[in-house]
């Protein structure tokens, strides 16, 4: 046998072995469709904590440690919550008496290099970056298995400036998000000029209809989702849906417990749930309140008590706005950032990054909540009961929707596993 014989005879036993492994599953994994959990959720609120949120100094506090001093441990004081055993660090006092309707998964972790854009990537896509596949991110696939939950509506928008990891990847640009960086004003491009009036609008509209019909008819997909964006902005540049951004409508008061800007985008994404958007991502890294963000090397960390107040105004007020339009079990709150922190601090008094042992966090969407899940050792560094990666992290927000997380996506012919096989958190399904 020469050589090009060997290499096509090895080919050829590959793809049996693939085929085969693909039909039968893994003995871990239950076969597509059978036997999953399944939650009742209909849309997800996705906070991103841009930088690196250090769970030792907010969801999984652990003994009091100096910065100054460098003795490793706590910045701050922990505080009981309305889940007994379960703490959670003294800025979060509003959120405190919440957390039996929260999670905080104190172990997720994740091997990807502790470096902010391809640890962004992975909290986004579940994967790491690849040279051969552009794989989708949460929101996209979301909006792919379920997609709008009301006709005149997006299915995924991000609250934040745009970016290549929240993208749809190979699914394509059907999938894509809506974005705006002002709750003023809504998106960007779909508020009309006041000099556009109604009869010029449906004179262009008129004119496009035209431009089309000189066509013949094309199977290319690329061009069907662009002719489908080109429709779905049409529809969404009425008045009807950016009504939405007029968040003076709400009550002062209300607008007040949710806080400054970030708590306005909070607001502003329960609006656009109301209205029938799928899967929203706010972000929370606009005001860099300490001049750093979540990211708090050397001086940052002096101000991060800020950033955790306001996050916990933001979600309390959340929370409590849902549950009392009847809208929180269906809807999930997710918070996520890309790694945590040591527990040991630098030079300069802050700290670096974790990706080995973090916390994210599950609130409502119909889950068993209890609190916390999962277990770290005594300095939060080590994870010592109930590893989640990533994505078992996914697939729990899978589920949650009631989207099957053990089916393949397809890339072309290429089929990629929709959680790259993670499984749901059972403890959170009843």
């Amino acid at each position: 046998m020469n050589r090009r014989e060997f290499l096509a005879a090895s080919t050829a036993a590959s793809a049996s072995l693939v085929g085969t492994s693909l039909s039968r599953g893994s003995p871990s994994t239950p076969a597509p469709g059978q036997g999953l959990l399944k939650g009742n959720a209909e849309h997800v609120i996705s906070i991103w904590l841009g930088g690196g949120m250090g769970q030792i100094d907010t969801f999984d506090p652990k003994r009091l440690g100096d910065n100054k001093k460098k003795v490793a441990g706590a910045l701050y004081p922990a505080i009981d919550t309305a889940v007994p055993g379960v703490q959670v660090c003294e800025h979060l006092h509003q959120l405190a008496p919440l957390m039996d309707r929260v999670t905080a998964v104190r172990t997720v972790y994740h091997n990807v290099i502790d470096e902010h854009a391809a640890a962004t990537n992975f909290m986004h896509t579940g994967r790491p970056v690849s040279g051969t596949v552009v794989y989708p991110s949460l929101g996209s696939v979301v909006a792919h298995e379920r997609g709008s939950a009301g006709d005149d509506a997006p299915a995924y928008v991000l609250i934040g400036y745009p970016n290549v990891t929240r993208g749809p990847g190979f699914l394509g640009a059907r999938y894509n998000y809506l974005y705006l960086t002002d709750t003023a004003q809504g998106p960007a491009g779909l508020s009309r000029p006041e000099s556009i009036s109604p009869e010029r609008q449906d004179r262009r509209n008129r004119f496009l209809a035209g431009l089309r019909q000189l066509r013949s008819h094309v199977n290319d997909q690329m061009l069907s989702d662009y002719e489908e964006s080109i429709d779905q902005s049409i529809r969404l540049s009425g008045p009807e849906f950016n009504r939405s951004f007029k968040l003076d409508e709400e009550p002062a008061d209300l607008r007040n417990r949710y806080g400054e800007e970030f708590g306005q985008r909070c607001l502003l994404a329960r609006r656009l749930i109301e209205r029938g958007v799928r899967f929203i991502e706010v972000s929370h890294n606009l005001n860099f309140l300490n001049g750093a963000g979540w990211d708090v090397h050397n001086e940052g960390i002096n101000q991060q008590h800020a950033l955790i107040q306001e996050l916990d105004t933001a979600m309390s007020a959340l929370i409590l706005d849902l549950e009392k339009r009847k809208m929180l079990d269906k809807t999930l709150i997710v918070i996520t950032t890309e790694f945590g922190r040591p527990p040991e601090f630098d030079g300069g008094g802050g700290r670096g990054h974790q990706g080995s042992a973090f916390t994210c966090v599950l609130a409502g969407g119909g889950l068993k909540h209890c609190g916390a899940y999962g277990q770290t050792d005594d300095l939060s560094k080590k994870i010592v009961e109930n590893p989640v990666s990533v994505a078992d992290f996914f697939a729990t927000i899978h589920a949650a929707l009631g989207i099957d997380y053990t089916k393949y996506l397809y890339d072309g012919d290429r089929p990629v596993p929709v959680t790259d096989m993670g499984q749901p958190i059972a403890a959170l399904f009843s």
